[in-house]
């Protein structure tokens, strides 16, 4: 009995010297911690471009980053994130612009979208750069094209009325009849057709029609009309009678104006030359904006590699007649000549 009573007497005290021990020293215990917060998986989804404000001499892109976050933990979260676009001009290959912005917090599997707007000057066409950075270090990048940036419409040149009629179906944008002829003047009933392709009434309109000799480009009479609103989904047909010295030809311009800006022109031709015809010019303009597909890496411009033909300045191919060819071609008509005498 007694020694089992020193026995629980010496695990006593060995118990209260670890009590005091654990209040002393701190660590003395360890306490079991919660996992380890660990950075998640970030990667650019998808990357999209729209018009924003359109002045006359800029536009402002709108870039769509999608960035997807991927956890490798039950806790993942991606802190210290940020985003630099820039704007290479694709011609001269120059940082038009630059912005950067930081991102929240991001938690869980989703994705979330950072919009960035860079203001770029309305021409040519941009090279969108994106990259990722997480505590300074770069995580993610990628690229996207954007052409036609110039064929942006400012506000203030802003209309959904169009001439109906642009030449390419064979109908001309303005037509003419002749309403009188007297003496060596011929009088001109020239008119055309606009249609609101809108959903509201259009702005107050007039049309500017010019008559110009096509020799000597020199305007033979001019008519401003007053078109007024166009409802929705209908045509106006303004017109005007000019009178012109009869036996030229001319070409007939049409300008539509909306408070003080010109908005859309459209032109055709007047034969009254019998013994000459005259064809309105063909204009080259860019269709529209173009963006390119998203590219996850950098890489430099994709030039495809000329040819040998295209190296050499087009010398490859069908040769031409060399020296030798020559000669030969010469020896041969002498002896030619030479058989039949």
């Amino acid at each position: 009995m007694k020694r089992e009573t020193m026995l629980a007497g010496g695990a006593a005290v060995v118990v209260a010297i670890a009590l005091v021990a654990a209040a002393a020293v701190p660590g003395a215990i360890a306490v079991s911690e919660d996992d380890p917060v660990r950075p998640g998986h970030l990667s650019i989804q998808e990357v999209a471009i729209s018009p924003g404000e359109v002045t006359g001499g800029t536009a402002t892109l709108s870039v769509d980053t999608r960035l997807e976050h991927s956890v490798v933990s039950s806790n993942s979260e991606s802190e210290n994130v940020t985003m630099r676009v820039r704007a290479v001009h694709l011609e001269s290959g120059l940082v038009e612009t630059t912005a950067e912005a930081a991102v929240p917090t991001i938690s869980g599997e989703r994705e979330v979208s950072v919009v960035q707007n860079l203001t770029v000057e309305r021409a040519g066409g941009y090279r969108i750069e994106t990259v990722v950075y997480r505590d300074g270090e770069r995580i993610a990048e990628g690229q996207k094209s954007v052409r036609g940036v110039g064929t942006l419409t400012p506000a203030y040149a802003d209309t959904d009325v169009r001439f109906h009629w642009q030449g390419s179906d064979g109908l001309p944008p303005v037509e003419y009849t002749v309403a009188s002829a007297e003496g060596n003047r011929t009088t001109l009933n020239v008119s055309t057709f606009l249609t609101n392709e809108g959903d509201v009434p259009s702005e107050e309109l007039r049309v500017v029609f010019t008559v110009r000799q096509a020799d000597s480009n020199i305007v033979a009479d001019r008519r401003a009309v007053a078109v007024g609103a166009i409802r929705p989904g209908r045509t106006a047909s303004p017109g005007a009678e000019l009178a012109v010295p009869e036996g030229y030809n001319y070409y007939l311009d049409a300008v539509l104006w909306k408070d003080g800006v010109i908005v859309g022109t459209a032109r055709s031709v007047a034969n009254l030359n019998p013994t000459e015809t005259l064809e309105a010019n063909e204009t080259v303009r860019e269709v529209g904006i173009e963006v390119g597909d998203f590219e996850d890496d950098q890489r430099e411009d994709d030039r495809p590699e000329r040819t040998t033909s295209e190296r050499d300045g087009g010398a490859g191919g069908v040769p031409g007649f060399t020296p030798v060819v020559a000669l030969l071609a010469l020896v041969g008509g002498l002896l030619l000549a030479r058989r039949r005498a």
